[in-house]
Formats: C-alpha cells, structure tokens, sequence
C-alpha cells in the first residue's frame, strides 16, 4: 500500500469528539504547548531549565553563551513543532499557537548553517566534531525529529519555509553519507531520522531521501562494527562516559538488520528502528525487510511487553534484557518507548491489513502513553513501573529512576513533547484506507471524511468505549458507496454483534476484522458486545508476576493506589473468582469506571515492631478494595503507592 506522510486520511479530516481523549488532546492547544513554549524558553521558575531555545539564539548569533543542556536538546523544539503542526491540523486554525511556531522557525533557519547543517550542540561546542561521534554525537536522530516536525508542520499550514529547512539539512546529508567512495560509511546510534527522511520523501517527492532512509537501515551492523571503529580515531571525544566498553546491541548494530531476530538494546531506539524499518519496505516492496519486522514485533510483544503496552525492563541503559524479564517496580517503560511501538504497529497493521497489531497499539496509547501525563497538562512521567513504594524509590539504587509523582519537566526532556505530539495526532490511529477498504481500529468517538473506491465517504462514530461495549457508525455518501468498511474486532470482545440498518451480520472475521460491504448512500452500523471486568494472569515464565492477577476492562490495566486502600499494597491477596463490581463514578476524575472487589489483607498484629523475622502464622482480614484505570494513578495524591499484579489466593 501506499501513505501520505503521517496516514492514509488526513489527520485534518478525523475530527475526534470523543470524550474520554478529548480530555486530554484539548489541553494540547490550551495548556500543553503554550506550557511547553514557555519551558522551552526558560521562563518557569520552579521548572527545571530547559536553555533550548537560548541554544538555537546562540548558535544563530543573537545571543552569547555557551550550549547548555543534553546533546540532542534541539529535538525539544523539534517535537513541540511536530505537536503544533498536528494540532493545528487536527483542530483546525489558532493564530496564537501558529505565531509561535513561525518564531520558532525563523530561529531554526537563522541558526541553519549556510551548507544545510543544523544542530546547536556542535555549531556552539565543537565545530570541528561534525560527524565524527555518529555512536554519542545524536546528529541524525535530531535531523530526523526536524524532518518529522517539517512535514507535520507544512501538511497543516501549508508554508514552506520549515520544509526548505529541513530540505537543506537532507541534501547534505545525502552528500555526506552513502555507500560511494569518499562519502562517510556511518549510520545513525540512536535511529529516527529513517523515519524523517521517508516522511519527507512522501512530501516532496524526492527519491534521494528515501535511498537515504534505505541506505542507513541496510548497513547497520554490517561488517566491522562502525561505533567501535569510530571510538578507535583519534580525534574520537565521548560524550556519555557510560558507554565506554560499548556494546553494539544497545543500538541494534550488532547484526544486520535482516537477521536480527530479537528485541533488543535501548527501547526507543529499537521502536524508532524498527518502525523506519516497515517504513522502507513498503516504499521499496522489500518483503524479506518485512518479515524481519513481523519477527522483531514477535519477540517484543509476546515475550518482552508490558502488560500496559510498556517496553524496556531496564533501567541501566533504558533497554529490552531477555524474554520474560518484566520486573515491575524498577522497569524503565519509557514513554517515548510506548510511543515508539504504537508507531510500529500502526505501520505493521497498515502493511498486514491485520487486527493484531492494533491490539497493542491500543493498548500502548490508553495505558503507557496516557500514564505519562498528568491530567491538567503540566506534570510528565519518564518512567512507567507497575508497582511503586515511594519510600523505596532512593538515588543509587536500582530504583533511583521511578518517581511517585509525575515533574514538570526533565532535564532529558523528550517525553513530554513526544506526548503531545502523540496526542495530537491520535486520529492517524482511529482508522485507514487501503485500496477499496476502509479499516476502523479504535473506536473513537469522531468524524472521519474519508475517500474509498474513488468516492467520499463520510462517518460519524459514537464510541462508548473504554466503559462500554456500544459503537454505532453512521456513513454517509453523497454517490452510491462501494468497497468496505473493516470493523476491528477487540480481543477483549465478548459476544461480539454487528448489525448493518437493523439486520445481523454474519461474524466471520477476515484478519481480526469484520467486513461490511458499502451500498446505497447511507448505512447505519451498529456494533456490540460484553466488555467485563476481568483477572488476568500472565506467562507463568514471567517470574516477576507469576502467581499474580492484573485486573482490566476493555484495553484499560486497572491499578490499586493507596489513597483508596492503604498502605502496603504488596500484602493484599485476592482470588481469581472474586467478582468485580464496576460502577462510574462522576466524583473521580473526572468521570471514570471504578471497580470494587473483595480481598484479603495479611494482618501486621502479631508482630513486634523490633522483629524481622518469626514463626508468625499468617492471618488474613477481609477487606474491600478499590481500582482505578492504571493512566489516572497519582493524579490524586502525590507520593503514594501503586500496584498493578496482585498475589492471587487460591
């Protein structure tokens, strides 16, 4: 198949009404960005300072100083850009927000050098190191944030002073780096700009770019390792003294990509990787590149995923460890990594036509990707656990990275930026054209214009989804409709029923979806079925949760917080054939479900408070506790516990 840039349907004509989301995706243009913009430009006291914006003023010679911050601090404004540029087609104008991306611009091009290179660190720091440390040095992966943010920016608005930007930075790229003798032989260590140079390659038409893309995914780990010849030069200068004795599998460099047949290294970096992976071998109809991606998707999702779609069990070097190893209270499940993996497994199920790729993007977008933002805009997880005792939780130890209150901001700060950008482009998520179909695969209240076999299709969905089973989809054409409309049939639909203008379908699923052929001009499509409170166990090869219960509705992990049941959520016990009441509840939240159930609690009497260990029988009391979806936790009280698996009482 073949994509626009971002998704087959314009984000600009998927207008989400959806009141679950739309809590969160109104605060991207009310709070977020102009929050964002401010942190950006260091004007928030108590917020950590961000001196990304005095970088790009210093290194286009307004302002004098020296480059503070990390070294791929410019992807800051790159995402926040992106994240405008999404909102802005999403929602439509707002000359406020779109002022201050124009001024973001015009610093981003005035700080371009004059051969198209752009990034501060190296402009203000080391003029002469361009290039020379691709393994530390984030040159590319900050190239292809500006190349993303470029195309999201110039498909809302239409300038092209951003997309010329980019346009100069990617042509001397590819006058540096290629397989041709005298060109540099390197490949990016931290993987992104494949997936900004196919996206501008969509835009402008320019098949360099794309070649490029290819290029740099074909010789990764090719041969003699690259990073570990290049730390040998001479002039090499580290910048992260914990990558000394690398090892090339934190970057995925330590195979060909092609043979590479495990998940493994730095999370964000393997999503990037593997997402500009399906991107190149659609574009280049590589089937064998393909199947890597299946393989690589494979590992990831059965053997090294989250409950909560979260990937990246480590907190030393952020990375994948082995199968299974998915421990909850000092697992790292960055943000940006759940991100990452909605990206691939919306190009994996695009590329498939298959439903069980949507099934753990969804579940990465409601659970990881909704976790790590507050619900007023301004605070951010980095790290996503599954159990947290704040007390525990101590610098130079293995939890030093878990935080039990969300900051306002990271001295690393790609997450918050990345979930804006997210959350403003949910729709590229919702839905999809392929040929003569199109493909619903979460069901979010919206309205979607939409062009299949050569016609428009107009839907208008109504979603009771994550609390309720219900969906009805009106579509409407103003020609006789024809092709199909693909409704996604959710793993976790119970007594599934579609009717199409009063009458049943037949529920044989093609792919995980139900195909509804389009006639007349109007059709009305009801979809139902039984989404339960549910226990659920995991892979008993999952020693971390092994004898344990998670609890979840529809795609939501539900979680236990202290504010509702107490402290010491670890001696809570409770049987799988509990019964889970639900009940919504307008007070919490906002509005959400809360399930209630019954359990046991071991008692703490008779113990002396001086004694660690004893032949203390266990005693259990009866106790009724309450969960609410794993995304809303801490947003109540700060510095409380949290637990996902429960020990299960048989």
């Amino acid at each position: 198949m073949k994509y626009n840039a971002n998704s087959s349907i314009p984000i600009s004509d998927i207008k989400i009404t959806d009141e679950f989301w739309n809590k969160y995706r109104d605060l991207v243009g009310k709070v977020i960005i102009p929050y964002q913009w401010d942190v950006l430009n260091d004007r928030l006291e108590d917020v950590e300072t961000s001196h990304c914006i005095e970088n790009f003023k210093i290194a286009a010679g307004l302002s004098n100083g020296k480059f503070e911050g990390a070294v791929f601090q410019d992807t800051d404004l790159a995402k926040w850009l992106e994240a405008v540029g999404f909102y802005l087609a999403a929602y439509g104008c707002d000359e406020k927000l779109e002022a201050m991306a124009d001024e973001a611009i015009d610093l981003i091009e005035k700080a371009q050098q004059p051969d198209g290179y752009l990034d501060t660190f190296f402009i203000i720091n080391a003029p002469d190191k361009k290039w020379k440390n691709l393994c530390e040095g984030h040159e590319l992966y900050t190239a292809g944030h500006f190349m993303e943010a470029a195309v999201a920016y110039y498909e809302a608005t239409g300038k092209r002073k951003i997309i010329d930007v980019v346009c100069r930075l990617a042509d001397l790229l590819c006058n540096v780096f290629g397989k041709e003798e005298g060109k540099c032989h390197g490949y990016p260590g931290h993987p992104e700009v494949e997936v900004g140079l196919v996206k501008l390659y969509r835009v402008t038409g320019e098949k360099k770019y794309l070649d490029l893309a290819k290029h740099f995914i074909d010789i990764r780990g090719v041969g003699d390792n690259y990073f570990l010849e290049e730390e040998k030069q001479e002039d090499f200068e580290r910048i992260f003294p914990e990558f000394i004795n690398y090892d090339p599998s934190y970057s995925q460099s330590h195979l060909p990509v092609r043979q590479q047949k495990t998940a493994e290294g730095h999370a964000v970096r393997a999503a990037y990787l593997y997402s500009a992976m399906a991107d190149v071998a659609v574009e280049t109809d590589d089937k064998e590149l393909l199947d890597s991606c299946k393989v690589l998707w494979d590992d990831m999702v059965h053997r090294r995923m989250y409950v909560t779609g979260s990937i990246g069990s480590s907190g030393w070097l952020e990375r994948f460890t082995t199968d299974y190893d998915l421990p909850n209270d000092c697992n790292y499940s960055e943000s940006c990594a759940s991100i990452g993996l909605a990206m691939f497994g919306k190009r994996m199920g695009e590329i498939t036509g298959e439903a069980i790729y949507f099934d753990e993007v969804e579940r990465a977008l409601y659970n990881t990707v909704l976790s790590g933002i507050a619900m007023d805009g301004k605070g951010f997880f980095y790290v996503n656990p599954l159990e947290v005792w704040p007390a525990a939780c101590m610098d130079h130890t293995s939890r030093l990275h878990v935080k039990s209150k969300r900051q306002k901001w990271f001295g690393v700060a790609c997450c918050p930026p990345n979930i804006a950008r997210t959350l403003a482009s949910l729709g590229q998520y919702i839905a999809y054209t392929s040929k003569n179909k199109l493909y619903l695969n979460m069901y979010v209240s919206s309205k979607i214009k939409a062009e299949v076999s050569g016609k428009e299709v107009r839907l208008d969905i109504k979603s009771e989804i994550p609390w309720n089973g219900k969906v009805s989809v009106h579509v409407e054409s103003d020609e006789q409709m024809e092709g199909t409309l693909a409704l996604r049939i959710p793993y976790y639909a119970k007594n599934p029923k579609i009717s199409v203008s009063g009458a049943g379908l037949d529920m044989k699923q093609d792919k995980g979806y139900i195909n509804i052929t389009l006639s007349s001009t109007s059709m009305d499509v009801s979809f139902e079925f039984d989404m339960p409170a549910r226990f659920v166990h995991s892979n008993p090869k999952v020693r971390a949760d092994v004898g344990k219960l998670a609890i979840m509705k529809g795609p939501l992990v539900y979680a236990l917080e202290q504010v509702d049941n107490g402290d010491n959520l670890a001696n809570i016990f409770v049987s799988g054939k509990t019964k889970l009441q639900e009940e919504f509840d307008n007070n919490i939240l906002g509005g959400t479900t809360r399930i209630t159930f019954n359990a046991q609690r071991i008692k703490e009497e008779g113990w002396d408070s001086g004694k660690l260990y004893g032949e203390v029988e266990s005693d259990f009391e009866e106790v009724k506790l309450t969960a609410i979806p794993y995304c809303y936790w801490g947003n109540r009280q700060k510095n409380e516990e949290m637990l996902v698996w429960m020990k299960e009482k048989l």
